[in-house]
């Protein structure tokens, strides 16, 4: 395994990151203990989840990973050996109406709350890093690319990290990050550090992958300059640069199958730049999920890549990603087939 420094903490995270979305829904918590089991044992101590989670998200499986995870810690007592971290729903009225109608704001008082319903659900009493899991205000998110300005109001971003502040100050969490969110976002959280010598934002988690680097335009500097790492989410795209949906394939038990609706990565556009790259992995002798793995575990922006499987041969294979270092001749390929077919996925 390798490791990188998250943000200016003293906290070095495995490159690779255990997500756990899918327990409680389409693993049991007998299939997350052994996940994270094998994780371990293969030089992972980096552990993502969400109060939202499982996927997807409903009012019965609500907090049910971190459950999940926290049945874990008490009984193999193996927090001391983890990166933990979760993150707080923000709004959402219409399709997560089951938490806090909807209706979050990002104020002292329902972070506060939040905070301590993940604590004991996670059974800890701490986190390493907690996130918001994307922006208050309406801006882009899960599968929209482009902005439409909104006038309405939205809690001041010094109040919110002031917030934050104040638990780190209470030893609830160790740092604080961002998720889904835009340079602006990013920018002027750290201006508020800055200015009023708040905790400082260490990472943001966003989506990247193949058919999906638009973090490249403009977070990917701010990730550098600003020490905000990136912990890549859907770094396979829901599993489709595996391959496996080529050709009309619905494998049973995957995402896609069970869910149709989660068709971002399935537009005509991003169905042939999917074609092109597991035809490069294949012209090379590589796996096309660990291809797209070994992409981007290779960014210099990146922190962590957050993995998820259903299957044990699944997560070894996207942990052995790790070991795949990709030549010159295929990240030149790489980059001919980005040209060809930008940012298929939003």
């Amino acid at each position: 395994m390798q490791y990188r420094r998250l943000g200016n903490t003293d906290i070095d995270v495995s490159v690779i990151c255990l997500g756990t979305m899918t327990w409680g829904e389409q693993n049991t918590a007998q299939e997350g203990f052994e996940q994270l089991d094998c994780a371990l044992s293969q030089g992972v101590n980096f552990i993502d989840t969400a109060e939202l989670y499982a996927i997807p998200p409903r009012a019965e499986t609500y907090g049910r990973t971190e459950e999940i995870i926290g049945q874990w810690l008490h009984k193999r007592g193996r927090r001391d050996d983890i990166v933990l971290t979760s993150k707080i729903a923000g709004p959402g009225v219409g399709w997560i109406d089951h938490i806090r109608d909807g209706k979050t704001r990002f104020d002292a008082a329902t972070i506060a709350t939040a905070l301590d319903a993940s604590l004991k659900r996670l059974q800890t009493d701490y986190l390493d890093l907690y996130q918001l899991h994307w922006p208050e205000r309406p801006t882009n998110f899960f599968g929209r690319l482009g902005y439409t300005h909104d006038d309405r109001d939205f809690t001041p971003i010094d109040e919110t990290l002031a917030a934050l502040n104040d638990l780190v100050q209470a030893g609830k969490i160790r740092h604080v990050g961002l998720s889904n969110e835009t340079p602006w976002g990013v920018m002027r959280f750290v201006q508020a550090a800055e200015q009023h010598g708040l905790a400082r934002i260490v990472s943001i988690q966003n989506p990247y992958n193949l058919l999906n680097r638009t973090f490249e335009i403009g977070l990917a500097e701010v990730a550098h300059r600003e020490s905000v790492g990136l912990l890549a989410y859907s770094p396979l795209g829901f599993g489709v640069l595996s391959g496996k949906y080529l050709n009309g394939q619905q494998p049973e038990g995957a995402r896609m199958t069970l869910w149709p609706n989660y068709s971002r990565y399935s537009s005509p556009e991003a169905v042939a730049a999917t074609q092109a790259y597991a035809g490069l992995a294949k012209a090379h002798g590589l796996d096309p999920a660990q291809m797209a793995l070994a992409y981007v575990n290779s960014r210099s922006f990146v922190t962590s890549n957050i993995i998820g499987a259903t299957t044990m041969d699944q997560l070894r294979s996207n942990i052995a990603s790790i070991d795949v270092t990709l030549s010159d001749e295929v990240l030149e390929a790489i980059e001919g087939i980005h040209v060809r077919h930008p940012n298929p996925a939003p």
